[in-house]
């Protein structure tokens, strides 16, 4: 999905980005206020560079746009999730069966795109994501489970790390501890470089509450929902 700033928290987003730095899970990354324009501009020159360097001919047709379109392929769709301005909004509402809901009843999500960039290599992670929570006083909007997924895939990452962020945001923002993340991701850095292994993926999960509990039924019941989605 694209970015859309009229469904963003700016103050979520820096409450979540000072969550994350306290629980040492922040993406390592410096904070600045430089304007979108700036930084397409000086990408555009870097990326030149770049690519004179590897001996391409920057006056072709083809390529003598190519460092602009770069740039802001970079700013404005790959890594606009290091904006913590562009954190979703996450709305909710009252959750008024919380008297009658059992232990076990979770909401999940399955099947969540992923769609990030290995911050090693710079080649793309792609993959699904299973998220479930346990509602306490408040359930937020389904589709904010696949926004948050979609913020934090839009940076530099490792999945590992990206998996416990997801997680930590959604414990913040539902204020439940009851919490878990899946994802199982395909990394172009082990399919096309290195090993070149087409056939593997890589599985992560974070779990926190109900769902950390070794012999709960939730855990389980969570784990088989989260693996059919690879089926």
């Amino acid at each position: 999905m694209a970015l859309n700033l009229e469904k963003t928290d700016k103050v979520l987003g820096w409450e979540i980005h000072d969550h994350l730095r306290s629980l040492g899970i922040e993406t390592p990354m410096s904070v600045d206020d430089i304007p979108i324009e700036v930084k397409i501009e000086d990408l555009t020159a870097q990326f030149k560079v770049v690519l004179e360097t590897l001996g391409l001919d920057m006056l072709n047709d083809s390529m003598s746009d190519s460092p602009r379109r770069l740039a802001k392929m970079y700013v404005n769709e790959l890594f606009w999730g290091m904006d913590h301005r562009n954190f979703p909004k996450c709305t909710s509402i009252i959750n008024s069966l919380k008297n009658v809901n059992t232990h076990s009843s979770f909401v999940l999500e399955k099947g969540i795109k992923v769609n990030s960039t290995c911050e090693h290599h710079f080649v793309p992670i792609q993959g699904k994501a299973c998220v479930a929570y346990i509602p306490k006083d408040k359930m937020l909007g389904l589709s904010k489970l696949n926004r948050i997924v979609e913020y934090f895939s839009r940076r530099p990452q490792v999945q590992e790390r990206l998996t416990e962020q997801i997680k930590a945001a959604l414990c913040y923002v539902t204020e439940t501890n009851d919490v878990a993340v899946y994802i199982d991701a395909e990394h172009f850095c082990v399919k096309t470089r290195g090993i070149q292994d087409e056939g593997c993926s890589t599985v992560t999960l974070s779990v926190s509450g109900t769902f950390a509990e070794d012999n709960s039924d939730v855990r389980r019941e969570f784990l088989n929902l989260a693996r059919t989605m690879c089926i």
